[in-house]
């Protein structure tokens, strides 16, 4: 009888290795002898999943993404406004030895996802759960006189995401001390605090 294969599984384990290796390695030394060899695996099984190495570095990215959106859960487990926030940007900004180890990570698929020619489904799998998560904790604050009623969520959403891109280049351009990314983060909220 054949083997059955949960291939959203392999595929999730293939892209895991690939993350792991770029961790531990840096992007020079990702290639698809070394995520093979970090499975242990022969290199030609990888593509039984993928059709090329752009994929598995899509597939990658994605599950950073899933990994993110999974620590954002529970951070935020029984929280509502700033406290809420506050739990989602310690998930998103270098503050930590996760976060930091993801910063470099990310960053270093930037150009190679950008160089990618876009699939239909390509903004999927960035950030769904981020967006909804924090314009809700935003709102609540509002609600519950934590920022001033007249500010301007919307706006303070989308500094908030450039913050997080930001924070993280400037993570693995010229590390920094996590309260110094805090800070950034305290800045822009500061004028809309009660």
């Amino acid at each position: 009888m054949p083997r059955v294969v949960d291939h959203d599984a392999r595929r999730r384990d293939i892209a895991a290795a690939l993350l792991t290796v770029a961790a531990r390695d840096g992007h020079d030394g990702v290639t698809s002898r070394a995520v093979a060899r970090e499975l242990g695996v022969a290199v030609g099984s990888l593509w039984h999943y993928f059709d090329g190495f752009d994929d598995v570095i899509r597939a990658a990215a994605a599950e950073v993404t899933r990994r993110t959106e999974d620590r954002i859960r529970v951070a935020t487990d029984g929280l509502r406004g700033l406290s809420r926030l506050d739990a989602i940007m310690r998930e998103v900004l270098p503050v930590d030895a996760v976060t930091r180890t993801e910063a470099h990570v990310v960053v270093g698929f930037w150009g190679r996802l950008a160089s990618l020619a876009p699939e239909a489904n390509a903004a999927a799998a960035t950030i769904p759960l981020w967006r909804t998560e924090t314009a809700e904790a935003l709102e609540e604050a509002v609600a519950d006189g934590e920022l001033r009623p007249d500010a301007p969520v919307d706006d303070v959403l989308a500094l908030l995401r450039a913050i997080t891109y930001g924070q993280q280049i400037a993570e693995v351009a010229e590390p920094a001390d996590p309260s110094a990314h805090l800070r950034v983060y305290a800045a822009i909220l500061a004028p809309w605090r009660t």
